[in-house]
């Protein structure tokens, strides 16, 4: 359990070094200052993502998989701002439309985080789906973000495929000296749960404000949890194509 709680914290590294960022930012960083609090968490960010990488806590494959899912990120963060999904109420230089650029290094601490706890825990899986499947169902997830603001919402179905595909599915992970089974669809909604919580962390700090939050802050729609399960899908793909010619059960991979 310990080990396991360690290889998880070193896995969110760069989400951790974000947040931690946002919050401090937050209390300590100076309104009057020449920088803007946005501008200087997009240098921070660009930093930490260096860093990773001259120190080879990321190799270049998992950064360019990031990388994808980072633009992914931005390009639904300029839709979703001009419907008004949300804001970003502070000033910066360093943005596109509304957009501040450090929003889709939000989207890359996801993507960093699969890609690393990948590897620490040596995934291995039974009964995988196949990658046009998951591919289809990772489009689906993605148009519909940007689609049901005019046409029908399909994310009931889409959780239902998402249960159907990857329902029967164990995922293999090693903490320790063995790897021991969970099934996917818990993963990932486990790890869902705690985006969701930093995500209350970060409208607090007024990274960024949901409609309804300017007077006072509150706790993010419970319903958001869901919507970060079906982009925690997105991520996951990306990652399993990088990995995909690794993709085998604990008693094939010797």
């Amino acid at each position: 359990f310990v080990t396991f709680g360690v290889k998880q914290a070193w896995a969110c590294l760069f989400g951790g070094l974000m947040l931690a960022l946002i919050l401090l930012t937050y209390v300590f960083y100076p309104p009057d200052a020449a920088l803007t609090r946005y501008d200087f968490l997009t240098i921070g960010a660009i930093l930490i993502q260096a860093s990773m990488l001259l120190f080879r806590l990321e190799t270049w494959e998992e950064a360019q998989v990031i990388l994808v899912f980072h633009v992914v990120g931005t390009v639904m963060e300029i839709f979703k701002t001009h419907v008004g999904s949300w804001v970003y109420p502070g000033e910066c230089i360093l943005r596109i439309a509304d957009v501040p650029l450090f929003s889709g290094f939000m989207y890359a601490c996801v993507g960093s985080y699969i890609a690393r706890v990948w590897r620490l825990f040596e995934f291995r899986f039974d009964r995988f789906p196949s990658f046009w499947a998951q591919a289809v169902l990772a489009v689906l997830i993605y148009v519909n973000f940007f689609t049901h603001h005019f046409g029908p919402d399909i994310r009931a179905g889409l959780f239902v495929g998402a249960a159907l595909l990857y329902g029967s599915c164990v995922v293999w992970f090693k903490p320790d000296e063995e790897h021991r089974p969970m099934p996917l669809l818990l993963g990932l909604f486990l790890v869902a749960t705690f985006i969701w919580f930093a995500e209350n962390i970060g409208t607090f700090a007024k990274a960024w404000t949901y409609p309804g939050q300017e007077a006072g802050w509150h706790m993010v729609s419970i319903a958001k949890l869901g919507s970060w399960f079906l982009l925690m899908i997105i991520s996951f793909v990306l990652v399993a194509f990088m990995h995909r010619s690794e993709v085998k059960a604990p008693r094939e991979s010797h």
